[in-house]
């Protein structure tokens, strides 16, 4: 075999067919790689890549059935509403509980089982000033969600002030995280800044946005 010939795209999942892919020559592997507001599910042996400042990632593996899938969401602010009084049932909550459950749905319509279903969290960095508490309410969000959900969490990279490039492979479950300088910030608060004003809007993300080359 060429070790310079690119190999055949993996096969899609229906209803992926929109996600961004790419060649990762780094890695020899096929990459998806997803915005804010969006979710992926692979049966296959490639990547799903993504990067977090105040948002949140979900990766859920099924490894038993070599299956599994991320998103990448945020929750709106909700004006009038207390930070302490967020729960997995709260107005700005149903974005999160969305974002989780087409990922466990599609994963688990796809071939997977819940019983099998490992989970690993991302995200929920200081990067939107005028907003400070994003990334701990999604935080909180998450963390609630997991627990009310008994979903097994294998590992988790939460908070703090440095964003966060995630790689991720879905059959086997590995992640490699890589903190980011902050020379990136700029690029991942507009989209951010961007997506934020979009779901408290009630608009879908754009994703006109782009991080990666």
């Amino acid at each position: 075999m060429n070790p310079f010939k690119k190999p055949d795209s993996p096969k899609v999942l229906a209803g992926f067919e929109n996600i961004n892919r790419y060649y990762d020559r780094a890695n020899q592997k096929y990459a998806a790689k997803i915005k804010p507001g969006e979710y992926y599910v692979s049966r296959e042996d490639e990547l799903i890549v993504t990067v977090l400042g105040s948002c949140v990632s979900a990766c859920i593996t099924d490894r038993v059935n070599q299956i599994g899938g991320m998103n990448h969401f945020m929750l709106p602010i909700v004006p009038g509403k207390s930070q302490d009084a967020l729960s997995v049932t709260s107005e700005s909550a149903r974005y999160g509980n969305f974002a989780m459950e087409f990922l466990i749905n599609n994963i688990i319509r796809n071939g997977g089982e819940r019983r099998y279903l490992e989970v690993k969290l991302f995200g929920g960095s200081k990067v939107i000033k005028r907003m400070s508490d994003v990334g701990e309410k999604n935080i909180q969000f998450i963390l609630k969600y997991v627990q009310s959900e008994a979903l097994n969490v294998l590992a988790k990279d939460l908070g703090g002030e440095s964003p966060r490039k995630v790689v991720y492979n879905p059959m086997n479950g590995v992640v490699r995280i890589k903190k980011l300088r902050s020379l990136h910030n700029d690029t991942i608060i507009r989209r951010e800044d961007d997506y934020l004003h979009e779901i408290e809007g009630g608009q879908q993300s754009s994703g006109a946005i782009e991080l990666f080359d």
